[in-house]
């Protein structure tokens, strides 16, 4: 019988494989990666705004996260500067600015390492009505608008002739994996979410044919990645958030291998 901290840990996790499969092929078809690393950058800015206002962490992230991304894309409409540029400012700026406010809050204290890197085994019940709530808003969206987001991924431009509502559908996108992120901070952590979101569908990518393959073998790979991950922290003591990128990481190496036999039987 799984202890009942154990058991959260479990379910948490997978609740963030389930969004983090077909959300993270996005992420890297359109090779979002380095806005994915923005926004974890900025969620600390998050944290610290939570504190500060007294309220739970994970929504201080979800409002940080999201201002982020409206913001973002206001800025890219301006077409001032190059879309890395903008990342690079507001991630660094964010990230620098929470870390001042933490600064001024001496009365308070903070786990850096557990926002950073997640601590898997810290999971609440509350955390597990947020990671859920979220998934199905994120499946059942992603279910909704699958088609129109794989054309503007296919080609904005086409998309837009076709009278897609291009602008509306790319913010869409944004906000998924800007409230992804924010949940899934409990589990994995603020600066390796990213790589729970890129390693799978990497990986994937490698083993499928079709886009709906690519998405639920990214999700199954998610999945076993933290079971994997959480057995390993279980058993050799080790941060349970960089226990579960290492075992995607090793999926990731497994699907390379298998693709590689697999074009060389074709």
């Amino acid at each position: 019988m799984l202890d009942d901290f154990l058991l959260r840990a479990l379910l948490a996790g997978l609740g963030v494989a389930a969004m983090a499969g077909p959300l993270g092929c996005f992420v890297v078809w359109r090779r979002m990666a380095y806005f994915g690393d923005s926004l974890a950058h900025n969620a600390l800015l998050g944290v610290a705004l939570g504190l500060l206002l007294g309220i739970d962490p994970t929504l201080g992230v979800a409002f940080a996260s999201i201002s982020l991304a409206l913001l973002l894309v206001m800025l890219q409409r301006q077409k001032l500067l190059a879309s890395d540029t903008l990342l690079g400012i507001l991630a660094h700026s964010g990230l620098a600015l929470g870390l001042v406010v933490l600064s001024f809050m001496r009365d308070v204290r903070v786990d850096l390492f557990a926002y950073l890197f997640g601590d898997l085994l810290a999971v609440r019940p509350l955390d597990i009505v947020y990671i859920f709530g979220v998934a199905a808003l994120v499946l059942l969206t992603l279910w909704l608008t699958w088609r129109r987001l794989i054309l503007i991924t296919l080609h904005e431009e086409l998309a837009a002739a076709e009278g897609l509502p291009v602008l509306r559908l790319r913010l869409t996108l944004i906000l998924l994996t800007a409230i992804t992120i924010a949940v899934a901070m409990k589990v994995v952590g603020v600066l390796l979410i990213t790589s729970l979101l890129i390693i799978p569908a990497a990986a994937a990518r490698r083993l499928a044919t079709t886009p709906e393959q690519m998405a639920g073998g990214a999700t199954l790979l998610a999945a076993l990645a933290v079971v994997a991950g959480l057995a390993g922290s279980y058993q050799f003591d080790t941060p349970s958030g960089p226990s579960v990128v290492v075992a995607a990481a090793l999926l990731f190496v497994m699907a390379m291998i298998g693709g590689s036999f697999r074009r060389s039987a074709a």
